[in-house]
C-alpha cells in the first residue's frame, strides 16, 4: 500500500501540493469513487486510479535499452555535457532511471537504464559474470599473441590484473584491425586501457551485447525503447 499523492507524484502528475489541490477539486477517482484525501492508502497494483476520467498505468520500475550516441555522458546529471537522461521523454524521466554501468563519452552502443537498483547491482558486479561484448577498431595489427594475453588477463597501467577476456579477430592489417571483445568487468576505460597495455589504440568502440541481449538494430544512435518482458526476464535470471 502507498499514499495516493506519492503514486501520482512519482508518475509526474505534479508535486504533492499540486496533487492535493487536484484531489480536493474531485478530479481523482479510486475504483470509480471520487476521493478527497490525497494521503489515502491505495494498492497501485490492484486499485483502479483515474484522473479527470483517464485511468493511469502505475509501475514501480522501468527498463530501457538505448543506443547511446557519441558525445553524451552516461550519467544522470552533468554540468557541461548532455547526459543519457536528457535523451529520454519526460514520461520516462519521472521514474528517475539511471544508466546500468557506463559507456565512455566517445563510446556508442547498448546501454540499459532502469530505476531497479537490485538489477543494476547484479548486472555490473563481476561476481555474477555477466558478459559485455564490444566491437572495436584498432589502429594496428591484432595478433594471436594479443588473443592469448587477453585470455590470460591483461595488466592495466595501475597494476590491476583484468579477469579473462575473449578477444576475437574479425579482420586485421598493419593499418587497422576489427575485433570483438567480451569482458565481465567494467573498469574505467577498461577496453581502451587493455589495448594500450599491448601498445595499441582503440579508434572506435561500440557495445553490441550485454548479458546475452543484443543491441536492437532498429535503434538509431540516440534512440531508445522499453525492454520486452522476455528481455527483462533474461536480465533478472543472472
Amino acid at each position: 500500500m502507498e499514499r495516493l499523492d506519492k503514486i501520482l507524484s512519482n508518475l509526474g502528475y505534479g508535486t504533492r501540493k499540486e496533487i492535493k489541490q487536484v484531489v480536493r477539486k474531485g478530479f481523482v477517482e479510486v475504483n470509480g469513487e471520487i476521493v478527497k484525501d490525497s494521503g489515502m492508502q491505495v494498492d497501485p497494483e490492484e486499485d483502479k486510479i483515474s484522473i479527470n476520467g483517464e485511468e493511469i498505468y502505475y509501475r514501480k520500475y522501468i527498463y530501457l535499452m538505448m543506443n547511446k550516441p557519441v558525445g553524451v555522458v552516461s550519467a544522470t546529471f552533468d554540468n557541461k555535457d548532455e547526459t543519457v537522461i536528457d535523451l529520454l521523454e519526460i514520461d520516462h524521466q519521472v521514474f528517475n532511471p539511471f544508466p546500468v554501468g557506463r559507456l565512455d563519452k566517445d563510446t556508442v552502443g547498448l546501454l540499459f537504464l532502469t530505476n531497479d537498483g537490485e538489477l543494476n547491482h547484479r548486472l555490473i558486479s563481476p561476481k555474477w559474470k555477466v558478459d559485455k561484448v564490444y566491437y572495436a577498431k584498432i589502429n594496428a595489427r591484432v595478433t594471436d599473441k594479443d588473443v592469448k594475453r587477453f585470455k590470460e588477463g591483461i595488466t592495466l597501467d595501475d597494476g590491476y590484473v583484468c579477469k579473462e577476456a575473449i578477444l576475437e579477430i574479425l579482420s586485421t592489417s598493419d593499418e587497422e584491425s576489427e575485433v570483438k571483445i567480451t569482458i565481465q568487468e567494467g573498469k574505467f576505460h577498461q577496453v581502451k586501457r587493455m589495448f594500450e597495455a599491448v601498445n595499441k589504440k582503440v579508434t572506435y568502440l561500440k557495445r553490441i551485447e550485454f548479458g546475452t541481449i543484443k543491441l536492437d538494430e532498429d535503434l538509431e544512435e540516440g534512440e531508445y525503447r522499453e525492454l520486452t518482458e522476455e528481455e527483462i526476464a533474461i536480465l533478472k535470471g543472472f
